[in-house]
C-alpha cells in the first residue's frame, strides 16, 4: 500500500492549493485555509519550481495572516533534499509571523514514493518559528532530528516507510513540554528502519513530554515488540489515545497488551491494519469496549504464503 491522496485538511483547516501563475481565481482569506505550495517532482523546463512559487506566494497573500503551510512536491524530491525548502521557510519568518503549522512533503506515490522522499534537518524550523504548534514530515530518507527545545509545539508527526533510530532518539531526547500528540511511523527494515524498543524507552518511561495525550507508534515491522514495550510503559497511564496501527501486529503483540497494564482509561486504541486472529480481536473488544474504549480493528490482513515456506506480513505504507 502507498499514499494515494494529498492532505485535505491540516491544522484543522481545509487545504487550499495555491494556484498556478496567471490563474484568475479569488483567493480565500489567508487565515482560513492551509496553503498547499507544490511544484512538480518531475519537472519540465516550463514548470514553475518551488522556490519561485514560494516567492510568488509571499508577494500575493497577506503573509501575516497565514496560519498553516503544506509543502507538497519539489523538483526531483527523490534526489534533492528538502534543505532548500527549509531554508526558504526560515528566511520568511519575518513575514509569516502568524504561522502555526507546517507539513513538509505532502506527496502521493505518484509524486514520489514515501521511501524516496529526501528530507533534511527539519529542526531549524522550530528555532525559526517559536510559536509553531504543529509540524508534520513525510519521508525518512535523509531526515535529521537532533534533540531540540521548543515550548509551543503541540503536535509532531513523522511519516515514514523506514524511520532511522537516530531520528527516534532525537525526538525522545527533545524537550517539548507542550506536546500533546506524537505520531511516529517507524516503518520497515527494508526501507531503513532500525529502531528498537530500547530507542523508545525515553518516550515510554513518562519522564518526558508531560502534556502527551495521543501517542502513535505505527506502521512498524516490529509491532509485536513495540506492543510488548508499551504494555508496561508508564506513559500509557496518562494517554487518551494509543495508536499501534498500520503495522504487522499479531496475536503475540495483542496478548502482551491484554496481559499488561489496564488500558480501560483510553478513549481510543488504534490497531487498524493488523494480523490478529478473529478470536484475539474479539478478546480485545470484549476487554475494552465495555469501558467505553473505541478499539479500531479495521482492515484485518492475512499473511501471504508465496510458496517458499515463509509467511510474509507487510506494513501499510513502505515504498
Amino acid at each position: 500500500m502507498t499514499i494515494g491522496v494529498h492532505l485535505q485538511e491540516f491544522h484543522g483547516l481545509p487545504v487550499y492549493e495555491f494556484p498556478a501563475p496567471g490563474a484568475t481565481v479569488e483567493l480565500p482569506d489567508a487565515a482560513s485555509v492551509a496553503w498547499r505550495l507544490s511544484a512538480p517532482t518531475y519537472s519540465d523546463p516550463e514548470d514553475e519550481l518551488w522556490e519561485p512559487l514560494f516567492e510568488r506566494f509571499l508577494a500575493t497573500v497577506d503573509t501575516a495572516r497565514v496560519r498553516a503551510v503544506v509543502v507538497g512536491g519539489w523538483d526531483e524530491a527523490y534526489d534533492t533534499s528538502s534543505a532548500a525548502i527549509v531554508k526558504a521557510l526560515i528566511g520568511a519568518n519575518d513575514r509569516l509571523t502568524g504561522l502555526e503549522a507546517v507539513f513538509l512533503g505532502d506527496m502521493t506515490s505518484e509524486d514520489c514514493e514515501i521511501s524516496w522522499i529526501i528530507q533534511s534537518d527539519v529542526t531549524p524550523l522550530l528555532a525559526a518559528y517559536p510559536a509553531l504548534r504543529e509540524l508534520g514530515v513525510r519521508g525518512g530518507s535523509g531526515l535529521v532530528f537532533p534533540p531540540v527545545h521548543h515550548t509551543g509545539l503541540r503536535a509532531l508527526v513523522l511519516e515514514s516507510g523506514g524511520l532511522g533510530a537516530e531520528v527516534v532518539r532525537g525526538v525522545a531526547a527533545s524537550e517539548l513540554p507542550a506536546l500533546e500528540r506524537l505520531d511516529l511511523w517507524l516503518g520497515t527494515e527494508e526501507y531503513g528502519a532500525d529502531t528498537t524498543p530500547a530507542d523508545l524507552e525515553p518516550l515510554l518511561s513518562g519522564a518526558r513530554l508531560p502534556a502527551l495525550r495521543r501517542l502513535g507508534l505505527r506502521n512498524s515491522d516490529i509491532q509485536d515488540e513495540v506492543a510488548a514495550a508499551v504494555a508496561g510503559a508508564p506513559v500509557v497511564a496518562r494517554l487518551d489515545e494509543l495508536d499501534l496501527s498500520m503495522g504487522v501486529l499479531t496475536d503475540e503483540g495483542a496478548a502482551a497488551l491484554l496481559a499488561g497494564q489496564p488500558l480501560t482509561h483510553l478513549r481510543r486504541l488504534g490497531l487498524a491494519h493488523h494480523y490478529l486472529s478473529p478470536e484475539t480481536a474479539e478478546r480485545l473488544t470484549a476487554a475494552l469496549a465495555p469501558h467505553g474504549v473505541t478499539v479500531d480493528l479495521d482492515d484485518p490482513q492475512t499473511p501471504e504464503d508465496e510458496g517458499d515456506g515463509e509467511v510474509y506480513r507487510y506494513v501499510a505504507v513502505a515504498e
